[in-house]
């Protein structure tokens, strides 16, 4: 699942419509065309002063959040979510990651039922 943040723009640019954000998404839904990947809009990621933004998840897997994008990014997202789809740890491969997902690369957040170190006990 590809989640593309519909009211992104860039830093300075103009408060305009359709926003970059939202442009993206349509792009990275026609790149995603003819696959399992979905792509769903959302009105806000957070991330305002690194947008455009989307996020790739995945049942079981971690989260992976991006900024920094642009039009060209959308067949990268698509593939960033093929390769976490295929990833049986759930981590998706920085060997193979599509340029724009390295360099752009916000947060990476573990699945809920993570449970990989124990919980921090309170020491007050």
């Amino acid at each position: 699942m590809v989640y593309v943040c519909s009211t992104c723009r860039r830093a300075g640019d103009d408060d305009c419509e359709p926003r970059p954000g939202a442009l993206l998404a349509h792009a990275t839904a026609a790149a995603a065309q003819g696959t399992e990947i979905t792509v769903r809009q959302v009105r806000c990621l957070a991330n305002c002063s690194r947008g455009p933004s989307a996020a790739i998840r995945c049942n079981g897997s971690w989260t992976y959040v991006f900024g920094g994008l642009d039009l060209d990014c959308a067949a990268a997202l698509v593939e960033g979510a093929r390769l976490l789809a295929g990833a049986a740890d759930g981590v998706m491969p920085w060997r193979g990651r599509p340029t724009p997902l390295k360099r752009g690369l916000i947060a990476r957040v573990p699945p809920l039922d993570f449970a990989e170190i124990d919980a921090v006990e309170n020491v007050a």
